[in-house]
């Protein structure tokens, strides 16, 4: 299994739309990488350590796929309109990184 991790640095004076990140580019993304997409996590950053500090990052991304093969098959047809719509969002240049999954765990909580 292979993560597409996108960050979004958190720069000073930069702009970052949260909410139409979560409600409009997501959703929409997810609907055309739907063919191979396995998992998807976004956060956004709240603090960064030192507690308290602002968080080095807007937001992150991770998409999980069977293979770098099954992302590029989903993600090459919709490239244009995934990476046009950023501008929509923000004005950072976003920082993606294609890794290999080593541990994936969910845990349930144990009352």
């Amino acid at each position: 299994m292979i993560a597409v991790t996108i960050l979004y640095p958190a720069k000073e004076a930069a702009h970052f739309d949260a909410t139409y990140y979560v409600e409009t580019h997501m959703p929409a993304s997810m609907h055309r990488l739907r063919s191979a997409l396995r998992g998807v996590t976004v956060s956004q950053g709240v603090t960064g350590i030192p507690l308290g500090s602002p968080p080095p990052y807007f937001a992150v991304c991770e998409l999980l796929f069977d293979s770098t093969d099954a992302f590029l098959a989903a993600f090459s047809p919709h490239a244009e309109w995934l990476q046009g719509d950023i501008k929509k969002y923000t004005d950072v240049e976003p920082v993606i990184q294609i890794s290999e999954v080593k541990i994936h765990r969910q845990f349930v909580a144990q009352l």
